[in-house]
């Protein structure tokens, strides 16, 4: 619901800013997003692995990242006012990073209560959190463009959406779990968390490098117009990772609790993950290649130059989805380093290819990069999985091939009846021909439909992913 939310109301202000000032909105959010990770430095895995294993080390875990994150907030704000007055960019843009850093404070103290949560097996309140801090957005904003206000305005329902979610996150924590939300210097907790964080620091340092500076360097090198157009094909991807990332937040402690626990569990429980990570992913991107027309023409007319960067973007989708399953099995058994390590790579692969693709392709060139650097980051992860279990790689490559028929039949499909039919029913009538035929073939069964419902619905996050009597 909050990414249906969340895309319903980047539709409506792209149709009213435009591509250049979209472009200004964006790169005021995408440049405080990278400095955001300086205020958290891993912490929040920390505390949700920590919590996940012991649950009545919470209430010190939260008082050593809260004595962290109040410094480091600090130093973060000044880093950005620093930056941003530096670059020299006009008035306007300086003011819509300065109202998007207090959602980069408050939205970091936010993951902190709600990491707890999460290490509880607990994903409910943190949904509902989502689903009210995007209508907040929509609603502000809908408000805000009728009365003709701004791109400053938009930015201020933002802020008042992440004061919303500062004050529930922080009143849960207290009232439901009475977990204290008070920091404290405990010496030996606060040493344990810092060398806990480090390694999950770095990797954070280049992952929020890695997703957000594409958007930086396009408004350096290409301009805002570039940065507006971009955004199409990134918010496209973005709005679909809520799949992904909501299964990854159930696997996380569940895979944390069966690498101490249960290993042969864990083989499975990630063998399943993968399996339906490509169900739902491979239709996704081959039914968006071949709608990606009519998919721009939700933005107006202005947007027709976004096409062909959606169409190139897109063929990332398949790889980022396994790289969250991948990435989360890494992490929950203590190969952190490896993942760090991994991130790493990717980053100064895009940063290289960006520079040397975006001033001669513009918005096309960093969505090249986005594919390079997935399918990169693929690769380096799954060298290191056979390591820490048992997989069978030809139970995945049999269900990718049966996947892969049903969804270039159904890809076929949509190409023709787009020229015919509205574009909601041409996905309506591809949807359905997609599960028949993987049906059909053999690529899921009902209990597997039950396991992937269970897998969002249940609390309990170790028997969100479960294996029946016949694993197939």
């Amino acid at each position: 619901m909050q990414k249906v939310i969340s895309f319903t109301y980047f539709v409506m202000i792209a149709r009213a800013l435009g591509p250049e000032d979209l472009g200004k909105y964006y790169f005021a959010i995408s440049f405080t997003a990278i400095f955001a990770i300086f205020i958290d430095l891993g912490l929040t895995n920390v505390t949700t692995r920590e919590t996940a294993k012991d649950q009545t080390q919470a209430e010190k875990l939260v008082a050593a990242a809260l004595a962290l994150k109040i410094p480091l907030a600090a130093i973060s704000l000044g880093l950005v006012a620093f930056l941003i007055n530096l670059m020299h960019y006009p008035e306007m843009t300086r003011q819509l990073v300065y109202l998007s850093s207090i959602c980069m404070i408050l939205d970091s103290f936010t993951l902190t209560f709600f990491s707890i949560a999460r290490g509880f097996h607990n994903l409910s309140f943190e949904s509902i959190a989502s689903v009210i801090f995007q209508l907040i957005v929509l609603s502000a904003g809908f408000v805000t463009l009728r009365l003709g206000f701004g791109a400053r305005a938009l930015i201020g329902g933002l802020v008042a959406a992440s004061v919303f979610n500062f004050i529930y996150s922080a009143a849960i924590l207290k009232n439901y779990w009475k977990v204290s939300i008070r920091p404290r210097l405990d010496r030996a907790m606060l040493r344990t968390v810092i060398l806990f964080a480090v390694p999950f620091a770095i990797y954070g340092i280049f992952q929020r490098v890695y997703t957000y500076l594409d958007t930086v360097l396009l408004s350096v090198l290409a301009g805002d117009r570039a940065v507006g157009i971009y955004q199409v094909p990134f918010k496209v991807i973005f709005a679909i990772q809520f799949l992904p990332a909501a299964f990854s937040a159930s696997l996380y402690p569940a895979f944390s609790s069966y690498w101490a626990n249960n290993r042969e569990q864990l083989a499975i429980t990630f063998e399943r993950a993968m399996n339906y990570l490509l169900i739902i992913s491979l239709p996704l991107t081959i039914g968006i290649l071949a709608i990606a027309d009519k998919v721009v023409l939700l933005f107006k007319s202005g947007y027709g130059d976004a096409v062909l960067p959606l169409r190139v973007t897109i063929l990332s989708l398949v790889f980022l989805f396994l790289n969250f399953a991948i990435g989360a099995i890494l992490a929950a058994c203590d190969r952190q380093k490896i993942n760090t390590v991994n991130m790493g790579v990717v980053m100064a692969a895009s940063v290289l290819l960006n520079l040397i693709l975006i001033p001669r392709l513009g918005a096309v060139g960093a969505s090249i990069t986005v594919v390079a650097t997935n399918i990169l980051l693929f690769v380096l992860g799954l060298l290191v999985v056979p390591k820490i279990i048992n997989i069978r790689p030809k139970k995945i490559l049999a269900v990718f091939a049966k996947v892969g028929i049903s969804a270039v039949i159904m890809g076929a499909s949509a190409f023709y009846l787009k020229s015919y039919l509205n574009v909601f029913l041409v996905v309506g009538i591809s949807g359905f021909i997609y599960f028949a035929i993987l049906f059909l073939l053999g690529g899921f069964r009902r209990e597997d439909l039950v396991s992937i419902i269970d897998s969002f619905r249940k609390k309990g996050a170790p028997e969100q992913i479960r294996s029946e009597n016949e694993t197939a």
